[in-house]
């Protein structure tokens, strides 16, 4: 893959963020008085290396207005993230060689992460995830006994975005495989290989009401 390849985005967003509390759909919740998405937006157009973008969403006329300065296409996403990201996949321009797939919940992943996985892709790499090392003591449980402690040093926790071949994600979504949390273990259930680059804190998911205070925080900080 030659370092011209064209990066395209998928962003699916079309989630409720049930953990967020009551409201409007989770990309579309406030931080600073914009929506996450707006912040995940800006956030990839900021890198040198992203040029498509496509997001799905459940309310596309109001998802277009709020990211017309930033040139996205909008489509209708699913019930479910893999319909989403499948449905903003075929809207995708067929000169995307390279495809980038961003929770939008992520709304502060740093340009430097971005720009590590399209490096590793361009590098020749099929699939490409950034990740953290797991902090935490981890313990596999059985309901409410502890049966095992896990041994952390060789457990990543996986970030977005996470980036592919174009003709591995499509594959990945062709394969009729049952619904999984993320794109890259459609691409490891078929016996593809994923590769890590490292992640970032800053690159935390906005899942629950204090991610939101914890995202103002690293907002003033940037400031």
């Amino acid at each position: 893959m030659t370092s011209r390849a064209t990066v395209g985005v998928l962003v699916p967003a079309a989630g409720l963020g049930v953990r967020l509390g009551p409201g409007a759909p989770k990309a579309l919740r406030e931080l600073a008085g914009e929506p996450l998405l707006v912040h995940a937006v800006r956030g990839l157009r900021a890198a040198p290396s992203v040029g498509p973008v496509v997001v799905a969403a459940t309310d596309v006329a109001l998802v277009e207005e709020l990211l017309a300065p930033y040139d996205v296409v909008v489509v209708a996403g699913g019930a479910e993230r893999q319909e989403s990201v499948r449905l903003a996949l075929a809207a995708l321009d067929p000169a995307a060689d390279l495809v980038l797939v961003h929770d939008a919940a992520r709304c502060l992943t740093p340009v430097s992460v971005v720009e590590a996985v399209v490096a590793c892709l361009r590098a020749g790499a099929e699939s490409v995830v950034p990740v953290l090392p797991v902090a935490d003591t981890v313990k596999q449980v059985d309901g409410d006994r502890v049966v095992a402690t896990v041994d952390r040093a060789a457990l990543r926790a996986v970030q977005t975005p996470q980036g592919f071949q174009r003709s591995v994600l499509e594959r990945a979504h062709a394969s009729g495989l049952p619904t999984l949390t993320d794109d890259a273990g459609l691409v490891e259930a078929l016996g593809g290989t994923v590769t890590t680059v490292p992640g970032s804190e800053e690159a935390f998911k906005v899942t629950r009401p204090l991610d939101l205070l914890l995202a103002e925080a690293v907002l003033a900080a940037r400031a």
